[in-house]
């Protein structure tokens, strides 16, 4: 790989996860503040139509990518984001802020074609600690964008958090020139044209599909439990501490990190707990069962182990879903991964509130640690992930690091 494209691909990936991360906590602030809507429906629509948004457009930037070099691609696209961002900061209606806002989202889900990208730079048995390693910056670039974005909504109101999200955009795109300019992109297009696409493996299609099945029920149980977690901690703690809350929130962050150290001391070694499916889902069933006990040794416990599980089935699962594919298929095969994951995403958005609304927040970690239940089962019954080691893909494309100046 040429020297530097790795980091700079993942401070592409840090600068992107901030940009997001600005203002998906606060949007009920933002809308009301900007343009005085109350309405938490309305914010729930606009959150799950960027969901929406990633999950339609991403295979279509992943179809583009086989015929324009990702970091070419990434260049305009992320420059129309900033652009777009920017052009909202003007958006006087509700309206106009929705078009722009949302046609910035479906240029800026091109962003993800990173991860393909610098997978197809990596020999295989280093796939595990790479995403391994992306995993920490979403979940760190996450809370960094959200207490930087609470931050300047709080002190200079909403203009600066959208000021913030462009400037991330822009950002990724000065990091695209500078690895053209400096000769550090590594061309598969030109690559892949030029030699024989390998064949997949007998059934890895169907593998793929089925990994992507259990990873969309693993978020939908994931995700159902963050929207009202910090009024969950307040409630049964009695503070309305918002940094101790936050804090307790960001334990699964903190846990990631730690899961990365020991992934890396057990790298090559498989059967380990870092690398059991089944070993994984059972902790975060228990962990999420822990939070649903209203006492806060259970619920700080349970967010240790939720987090150490989430962190270890999603790598497990994207190193997987990687070895069933092939290097030119990285990109169409993540996108369809991606699809699922927030499809998982977007119906726990729908249901997190009903269920709160009507029963309680309680019961969103009872729901949640029966969907890993589900995922347990469905994988002992038809996968037995445990029991399949798929072969690691060869490079088969040589890939050269070309000048684009």
């Amino acid at each position: 790989m040429s020297t530097g494209l790795r980091p700079a691909i993942i401070a592409m990936s840090a600068f992107a996860v901030v940009s997001d991360g600005i203002l998906i906590a606060f949007y009920p602030h933002f809308f009301e503040r900007r343009y005085g809507v109350t309405s938490a429906f309305h914010v729930g629509a606009y959150i799950a139509a960027i969901s929406i948004a990633v999950m339609c457009t991403l295979p279509l930037w992943a179809r583009v990518a086989r015929r324009v070099e990702t970091m070419h691609l990434l260049l305009f696209t992320q420059g129309a984001a900033g652009t777009l961002c920017v052009l909202s900061w003007f958006a006087d209606g509700v309206l106009g802020y929705w078009v722009l806002s949302m046609l910035m989202f479906t240029c800026k889900s091109s962003y993800l074609l990173m991860y393909p990208y610098l997978m197809r730079m990596q020999p295989p048995d280093t796939h595990a600690h790479t995403i391994g390693l992306l995993s920490v910056v979403v979940h760190l670039g996450g809370i960094f964008g959200a207490v930087a974005g609470g931050f300047a909504l709080q002190r200079f109101g909403p203009a600066a958090c959208i000021g913030l999200m462009a400037a991330g955009d822009f950002a990724q795109m000065l990091v695209c020139v500078w690895l053209i300019r400096s000769g550090r992109v590594v061309r598969v297009v030109k690559a892949d044209a030029a030699a024989q696409a390998p064949a997949r493996a007998a059934g890895s299609w169907r593998r793929i599909l089925q990994l992507c099945g259990l990873v969309m029920l693993i978020d939908f149980s994931a995700y159902l439990v963050r929207p009202f977690f910090s009024r969950y901690w307040e409630q049964v703690s009695g503070s309305s501490e918002q940094l101790v809350s936050g804090a307790v929130f960001a334990i699964p962050g903190a846990v990631a990190l730690v899961a990365l150290f020991v992934n890396q001391r057990a790298r090559g070694r498989t059967g380990g707990l870092h690398d059991h499916v089944l070993a994984n889902l059972l902790l975060g069933t228990a962990g999420l069962m822990l939070q649903a006990l209203p006492v806060e040794w259970a619920i700080l416990a349970g967010r240790v182990l939720y987090g150490w599980a989430l962190f270890q089935l999603i790598v497990k699962f994207e190193v997987l879903l990687f070895r069933f594919s092939t290097p030119p298929s990285y990109a169409r095969d993540f996108s369809v991964f991606n699809f699922f994951q927030n499809l998982g995403v977007l119906l726990s958005s729908f249901a997190a509130g009903a269920l709160v609304e009507r029963h309680g927040i309680a019961v969103t970690f009872a729901i949640a640690a029966a969907g890993f239940g589900v995922v347990a089962l469905l994988d002992r019954l038809l996968l037995g992930l445990d029991r399949l080691i798929p072969t690691a893909p060869a490079h088969a494309i040589p890939l050269e690091a070309t000048h684009a100046g």
